[in-house]
């Protein structure tokens, strides 16, 4: 069987090296792969002058760059492939037309010039990255891809034409981030590429309050009609905003502003979903949006305990967005907080679980905990308050829970065992509450707040026989 079949009117071949070494070749005439069986391997480079004919109905191997001044290319019926060990460039003044393609070399490819599919392209190594010219990675009508991911996409500029859905296979050249146009109302020609960080993000139009800073892309219409836009996002690739899922809208820039373009959002802010904008007839630029702000980091769980002397602090968060670092605070009396140390933010929107030791000793009967989140914009959020002590015996008289909410936590040390009266007295010297306590040594005891014990600093007061305790309250 025979391995190629060439009509030549002038080729010229020419050697680098001596044996073994690369091979170019320059077509200046009539270069023609006549059937699907017929191979040409280029073991170098292949330039296509502006007088020359191509025409591929075989297998066109090319290991290293290929340059292209031919104008009016035929498509032909074969397959072009791109299969070196370094980085291969499709260059030239003319673009190159090919029906089938592979793109197989993990060093990626660059196109300083157009180069188009008719029929399917077949992702198996390697980025493809377009020229800021721009230069485009066309699919014509009716072509498709497979094989397409993170180590195997465009990282720059596509172009579609047609009548049919397409999705683009873009990123940037680490991540795949692809983007689709559906429902074409006539045949269309869009360019589209994936961005990185969202530009103008505080130019934002009503209903939408804020849009997703990390990533955005652009669909820009060429011709045709109208489209649906359909965008997702994963959060193990490019961290989504810890948006309310119901509150999610597709965002095009337009007229100077983020405007919400409609969608109902489907998934989990923290991994995977997607979202399809209304039909649109304007083009340009889009993220996601918010119709509502971002959700706080939610603090799972925060609890202090003591251990060889030292007391660990752990706490458990989620939806992590935008946060800088923590701050563990201490207190002696539950009202004055300082600084006991700091931990940064893993940053992440799934279950994050951090832990920090305390080992200064404890000077009082009780010592108080409190956690603080800093954002990277300079807000803060502080958790509830902990306390810890380190053994019952420690506790001389009383141990009282501070700050409170609806009740006050009352823990008996060594005490003589009784009725004991006590009052809130309020800052203004009013007693807000009184009654009597049966406590023991060792007892614990949970007194309900009244609802005249509002926000505010307060003095608890027991009684008993000669002896008087008081401790300030911070009733929260």
């Amino acid at each position: 069987m025979k391995k190629i079949n060439l009509s030549i009117t002038s080729l010229f071949l020419f050697c680098a090296a001596a044996l073994q070494a690369q091979v170019n070749l320059q077509n200046t005439g009539t270069l023609y792969i006549s059937g699907a069986t017929d191979i040409l391997y280029v073991n170098g480079s292949l330039t296509n002058a502006s007088a020359a004919g191509l025409n591929n109905n075989g297998q066109l191997y090319i290991s290293q760059n290929l340059v292209n001044s031919q104008a009016g290319m035929a498509v032909g019926t074969g397959t072009l492939y791109l299969n070196g060990s370094a980085a291969q460039t499709v260059s030239g003044t003319q673009l190159f037309r090919t029906f089938n393609m592979i793109t197989d070399n993990s060093a990626g490819f660059i196109l300083n010039n157009d180069l188009s599919v008719s029929g399917a392209h077949t992702f198996t190594a390697g980025i493809i990255t377009t020229s800021a010219t721009p230069n485009y990675l066309i699919y014509e009508a009716g072509s498709s891809f497979t094989g397409d991911g993170d180590t195997r996409h465009v990282n720059g500029w596509v172009r579609k034409t047609g009548n049919t859905a397409f999705t683009f296979p873009l990123g940037n050249g680490t991540v795949e981030r692809r983007i689709a146009a559906r429902n074409l109302a006539a045949s269309s020609v869009f360019n589209a590429r994936y961005m990185g960080a969202t530009t103008n993000t505080t130019s934002v139009l009503s209903p939408l309050v804020n849009v997703d800073p990390n990533e955005y892309w652009m669909v820009n219409q060429v011709s045709g009609g109208t489209a649906i836009i359909d965008m997702n996002w994963d959060n193990s690739k490019i961290a989504m905003p810890n948006y309310s899922l119901a509150d999610i809208r597709v965002a095009n820039y337009t007229a100077g502003n983020w405007t919400q373009v409609g969608g109902t959002a489907t998934g989990n802010t923290s991994t995977t979903g997607s979202i399809s904008s209304n039909t649109l007839s304007s083009f340009g630029a889009f993220t996601f949006g918010s119709i509502s702000f971002i959700l706080p980091v939610t603090l799972v769980e925060f609890s202090a305990y003591r251990t060889n002397g030292n007391t660990l602090l752990s706490w458990t968060t989620t939806g992590e967005i935008n946060v800088s670092h923590y701050e563990a605070e201490r207190s002696e009396d539950g009202m004055l907080f300082y600084a006991a140390g700091a931990i940064a933010a893993n940053n992440k929107t799934g279950l994050q679980q951090y832990s920090l030791t305390d080992s200064k000793p404890l000077t009082k009967e009780t010592t108080y905990y409190r956690l603080r989140s800093v954002d990277t914009d300079g807000k803060t959020k502080i958790s509830k308050v902990v306390m810890v002590r380190d053994r019952l015996s420690s506790i001389k008289y009383f141990a009282v829970g501070n700050p409170v909410s609806k009740s006050i936590h009352i823990t008996a040390g060594l005490i003589t065992n009784g009725t004991y009266s006590y009052r809130i007295i309020s800052g203004a010297g009013q007693t807000v509450q009184s009654g009597r306590l049966n406590l023991g040594s060792g007892a614990h005891y949970e007194l309900p707040l009244l609802s005249s014990v509002t926000p505010g600093i307060y003095v608890l007061e027991l009684r008993k026989d000669n002896y008087n305790y008081r401790q300030q309250l911070l009733v929260q």
